[in-house]
């Protein structure tokens, strides 16, 4: 068994070297039109795969679950776009967040391809406007974060409701910012007021996601069990609805 496993680790180390900068082109499944995008190994290894409905096969669910033709989505962290393309298919027009500027230029060059009514910003959602880092993970661009260390790129940082100066408030809000969840919801008072149904990455702070949720009048349950019975503690993955 350490003799498997000192394989795969390897296996995965060569994948990853060979990943980095490679640009492929997929097609969500055919419930989402089958509409092209381009996506990385670089963001993920997973990514190698052709079958891009095997790539993260809980996010495609929850597009299903929750979004509506007309809708208004925000994805906040949308690395190479696969809920926002999906939600896009769907008739919703989607706003997508992103501070990795090589990640947002490749959902930019999908959305030249596929035509989708995504708008993507390239920049990083806080608690505050400012210029911060953005760190680079050696573990793939889906781990890049606002904390951290060694290379980093230079970013923009906004709040949520600084978005409601040019965009339609959400009704869905998706959420994958690798830790920084408390202090972008913190950054959105205002849009919390617009009842949008909220999934959102909890890593760090659960308390306090938790304590702000239930001040701006939200339950919240674990996205993947079947009974979502409500928590009072966020989960990894929580889905918050308004009360």
């Amino acid at each position: 068994m350490p003799q498997k496993g000192h394989s795969l680790n390897l296996i995965r180390r060569i994948l990853k070297t060979l990943g980095r900068g490679v640009v492929l082109k997929r097609h969500l499944p055919r419930e989402f039109a089958s509409v092209p995008l381009l996506v990385s190994p670089d963001s993920a290894l997973a990514y190698w795969r052709r079958d891009i409905a095997r790539v993260d096969p809980f996010l495609l669910s929850m597009v299903r679950e929750l979004v509506r033709p007309e809708m208004t989505v925000w994805d906040i962290g949308a690395n190479v776009g696969l809920f926002s393309f999906a939600a896009a298919s769907l008739g919703a027009q989607v706003v997508a967040v992103e501070p990795d500027i090589w990640l947002a230029n490749l959902m930019l060059r999908s959305t030249r391809i596929n035509k989708l009514p995504v708008t993507v910003l390239p920049a990083a959602v806080s608690d505050g406007p400012g210029i911060s880092k953005l760190y680079l993970s050696d573990h793939g661009r889906a781990s890049n974060s606002l904390r951290g260390s060694g290379p980093a790129q230079t970013v923009l940082t906004i709040t949520l409701d600084s978005l409601l100066n040019h965009f339609v408030a959400p009704q869905v809000l998706k959420i994958d910012v690798e830790g920084m969840e408390y202090a972008v919801l913190k950054g959105a008072e205002k849009v919390l007021q617009f009842r949008p149904s909220i999934l959102c990455e909890v890593t760090e702070n659960h308390d306090l996601v938790g304590e702000l949720l239930r001040g701006a009048q939200y339950e919240f349950c674990a996205a993947r069990e079947g009974n979502r019975r409500p928590l009072q503690r966020p989960s990894r993955d929580t889905l918050a609805r308004p009360v």
